[in-house]
């Protein structure tokens, strides 16, 4: 199957997104163009930058000759089956404890026999499905802020129906939830995979939409929190909750299991990890601080746009 469009689509979205996040910040994204046996990408980097301390938008187009393991979990069938695989995913740890980390994938995947496979005529046909989402992981709540992100999240999928927002949103909470700590990593967002139904043009204009409503989303947010004045105390409270987005990462994290089990390039799959963190044993906050309010009142389930 032709998928040029797609890949025009993610690496225009890739470039319209470096060049807005280098508007905000002042300095400059690093390029690494990259290439491997089965393809290669664009790895563009932040690294203490004056708004971001790193921050990462990754562009990849990969084939295979046969799926990961991560990929084949939930879809036995697909077993021994070539692929091609491409999207751009981001990662922004802003500097400020105030401002928060996002995160953002769309992706296009494609399995297929390969050629060396002995398969019913009906069989051998290549089986796509787009995936992908945004979610924020902020370390001091701010009502206002979680309800325009979720709000910008529902109207990047209004236009195509008014059941797609609590589905992909229940479907976010559910994902990026922590099952070793019992808590979720962020207050959440969209999420989505093995979208296949309605054809592929619809599919691709719901993931694009996704896609195109990432800086309206975010954007807003950083400006007004990238400047708010913070201590130590901030910054050693944004470090200890970064630690929960590392073990999501390397423990849950479907893209980067799928990347590294897939020999993908390290460098540009593990740009997702922030620079400094920190672990306590068994630490808690003091009851009715700032700190305790993000466990109260944000880390949970909730529907934002009833707020």
């Amino acid at each position: 199957m032709d998928t040029s469009g797609a890949r025009d689509y993610f690496l225009d979205l890739q470039a319209r997104i470096v060049a807005s996040l280098e508007a905000s910040d002042g300095a400059g994204f690093g390029r690494d163009a990259w290439e491997r046996q089965g393809g290669g990408g664009i790895t563009c980097v932040i690294e203490q930058g004056q708004v971001f301390e790193r921050g990462g938008v990754n562009f990849s187009h990969v084939r295979g000759g046969q799926l990961p393991t991560s990929a084949t979990v939930a879809r036995p069938q697909l077993a021994g089956r070539a692929f091609e695989v491409m999207g751009v995913s981001l990662v922004l740890h802003p500097r400020n404890p105030y401002a928060p980390t996002v995160h953002m994938n769309v992706r296009l995947f494609v399995a297929q026999p390969r050629e060396s496979d002995t398969v019913a005529a009906a069989d051998f046909r290549p089986m796509w499905w787009f995936g992908g989402g945004m979610d924020l992981t902020p370390y001091y709540g701010f009502e206002e802020d979680a309800i325009h992100f979720h709000r910008t999240c529902r109207d990047a999928l209004s236009p195509f129906g008014t059941d797609f927002h609590p589905r992909y949103k229940r479907w976010c909470d559910e994902y990026f939830f922590l099952r070793h700590r019992g808590e979720p990593r962020g207050i959440g967002g969209i999420f989505f995979d093995d979208l296949c139904e309605g054809g592929f043009d619809h599919c691709f204009a719901l993931t694009r939409s996704v896609g195109d409503h990432f800086l309206p989303a975010y954007e807003p947010i950083l400006r007004q929190r990238k400047d708010m004045p913070y201590g130590e105390r901030e910054r050693d409270f944004q470090a200890y909750r970064r630690g929960r987005y590392v073990e999501f990462n390397l423990v849950y994290d479907r893209g980067t299991l799928f990347g590294l089990q897939s020999n993908g390039r390290a460098e540009a799959i593990l740009m997702s990890l922030p620079p400094l963190v920190k672990w306590r044993y068994d630490w808690r906050p003091t009851p009715g601080s700032p700190e305790a309010r993000l466990y109260t009142e944000f880390l949970m389930a909730r529907d934002w746009l009833a707020a």
